[in-house]
């Protein structure tokens, strides 16, 4: 038998087997996510100790799948108070998610799953597969962060936000995220997430070339009333974002972020080798194929709130 026939066999018995491999782990999620879909009914309680309580059953029902390796290639599709995200090199999985408190404050909860399986070869068309993979549970520490934009911390002492979009760059992971922060402002963020050499996660690094500043994830704060945009356009490698300004000129209302909010204008980041680069006014308009319909930035249609400076 040559070896080209040696070879598809090889491939067809893997394929045949990996399913019955992980149809067991499979039955278990599909079982834990249904628990998960009651569990996550308790969020929207308005009383907060019973919001309280459906959290800690919700980790406590994470807890008992999290360190399967399997749970990599599970979707989650019906789980609607988490964000699951994770990158198109599937090196990771990012779960996220947030308790809102009374007071209007938010604290933050998840799990960084990490893929460091290697596949080596022995011999010739004979490989090995040394399937490898560490979980780390986020521990949300923002309440003690005086600075979030010059913060860096691993998972035990992570800037918590819910995470909604992944961009792989060169070395390192930039992250999208939301933070529902106050009852008189909102936050928005773009993060980042990168490994060291020993494999120990990090969020926070320095990669943003910023006029006058230099910060380990932007940091964008605005009034609770109103809404900004945050897109990530692919072909052009930028992110563009809404400029936030204060609602009256002048320095009264400097650093009052309930008074701020996007005033039709737009500027961006644009990744150049291995740093964001800042972009100021840029024309959202171009980019509107890109852009969710419903959300595009196009100026004519974002409500200009607030005055520029």
């Amino acid at each position: 038998m040559n070896k080209r026939i040696l070879f598809f066999l090889f491939i067809i018995t893997e394929l045949i087997c990996f399913p019955q491999k992980n149809d067991s782990s499979f039955v278990f999620f599909k079982e834990v996510e249904q628990e998960l879909k009651i569990i996550e009914k308790g969020f929207l309680s308005r009383i907060e100790s019973e919001r309280i309580d459906a959290n800690k059953k919700f980790i406590a029902a994470w807890d008992k799948i999290v360190n399967d390796a399997t749970i990599l290639n599970y979707p989650f599709d019906s789980i609607k108070e988490a964000s699951i995200v994770f990158p198109k090199d599937k090196k990771f999985k990012l779960i996220t998610w947030n308790l809102n408190k009374d007071d209007g404050t938010h604290t933050y909860f998840g799990y960084l799953i990490v893929n460091n399986s290697k596949r080596i070869k022995k011999s010739f068309l004979n490989y090995k597969t040394i399937s490898e993979f560490e979980v780390f549970k986020l521990r949300d520490h923002s309440i003690d962060v005086k600075s979030p934009e010059n913060h860096i911390g691993g998972p035990d002492k992570w800037f918590g936000m819910l995470y909604t979009q992944i961009i792989e760059c060169d070395g390192f992971y930039t992250l999208i995220g939301w933070d529902g922060n106050s009852k008189l402002t909102k936050r928005k963020f773009i993060d980042v997430l990168y490994f060291k050499s020993d494999g120990e996660p990090v969020f926070g690094k320095d990669i943003f070339k910023i006029p006058k500043k230099s910060p380990k994830r932007l940091m964008f704060e605005y009034s609770s009333e109103v809404s900004m945009s945050l897109k990530y356009i692919e072909r052009k490698k930028q992110i563009i974002y809404s400029h936030l300004a204060s609602r009256e000129d002048g320095a009264f209302l400097e650093g009052m972020f309930q008074f701020y909010g996007p005033d039709g204008s737009f500027d961006a980041i644009e990744l150049k080798k291995d740093r964001w680069v800042s972009i100021k006014d840029v024309d959202a308009r171009t980019n509107q194929k890109e852009m969710d319909k419903k959300n595009k930035p196009n100026p004519k249609n974002q409500k200009s709130l607030f005055k520029s400076k």
